[in-house]
């Protein structure tokens, strides 16, 4: 999440624990003050999947989030994989004020900085982190000079040989601006898979769509993010390979940018 409008945190009345951010009404984020692992939103249930089957279990990754919201991502990864040095880029001041003011203080290893996301990536050095986590949205749109070929070449500068880069794309049938991603990332990175709701995939639905991509050729964990998406609440299905060729049939990369 990048702009803020009337920004509040609303109680979830079904889990008292529970926090909403929101932002002109819009639901941004979901922390559960108790429990750092509770993950409330279906796409940020797919994010984490990507997270767990990165590396060998409780193994500390650094990481990049690029969006912080309520940083409910950042704090899943210090609860589950302790002594991870986690960098959390967030444009809006006035989200990082509330979240700071109004929700437990921030885990061990986890640093905010109020900055650009593109400028953030820009000045990270290379080969620096294992995971990049983009949830980026000014708006209800992801910013286009973080949606392009050049934008995602950055990313993997600043990724180690076998990190992971992670983008939340919120889209509706025909799936446009997700295909437009695939294509994007494919021109930079050798293993690209989609993740998703299966009627988001059948274009039957609006919502959020996960792609995850990594510079190394099979290096995305896909037989074991499959069945992890079958079991979520909501069963998702993963593109992968002959399918993702399929779905991206067509499409072309992202060049140029207006910010």
């Amino acid at each position: 999440m990048e702009a803020s409008d009337r920004l509040e945190l609303a109680v979830d009345p079904s889990r008292p624990t529970g926090r909403t951010l929101l932002a002109g009404g819009v639901e941004q984020s979901y922390v559960d003050l108790a429990d750092p692992r509770y993950l409330h939103f279906e796409y940020v249930r797919r994010m984490a999947a990507v997270v767990d089957l990165a590396a060998p279990t409780g193994d500390p990754l650094d990481v990049l989030h690029l969006g912080g919201g309520a940083l409910t991502l950042p704090r899943y990864v210090a609860a589950t994989r302790p002594g991870s040095t986690q960098l959390v880029v967030e444009r809006d001041p006035a989200v990082v004020a509330l979240v700071a003011r109004e929700l437990p203080a921030l885990p061990a290893g986890v640093e905010v900085q109020v900055t650009d996301a593109r400028e953030a990536v820009a000045d990270a050095p290379a080969d620096t982190y294992d995971l990049v986590l983009a949830d980026i949205y000014r708006a209800a749109r992801m910013p286009p000079h973080v949606a392009t070929v050049s934008f995602a070449a950055e990313v993997a500068r600043v990724l180690r040989p076998d990190g992971i880069y992670l983008v939340n794309v919120t889209d509706l049938p025909p799936l446009v601006v997700t295909r437009v991603q695939v294509a994007t990332l494919r021109a930079v990175f050798a293993d690209v898979c989609v993740v998703a709701d299966r009627r988001m995939l059948r274009g039957r639905r609006y919502g959020n769509v996960v792609l995850a991509a990594a510079l190394c050729p099979d290096r995305l964990p896909v037989a074991r993010l499959a069945a992890r998406a079958r079991r979520d609440p909501l069963p998702g299905g993963v593109l992968h390979g002959a399918a993702l060729d399929t779905f991206v049939a067509g499409a072309q990369p992202r060049i140029e940018t207006d910010r």
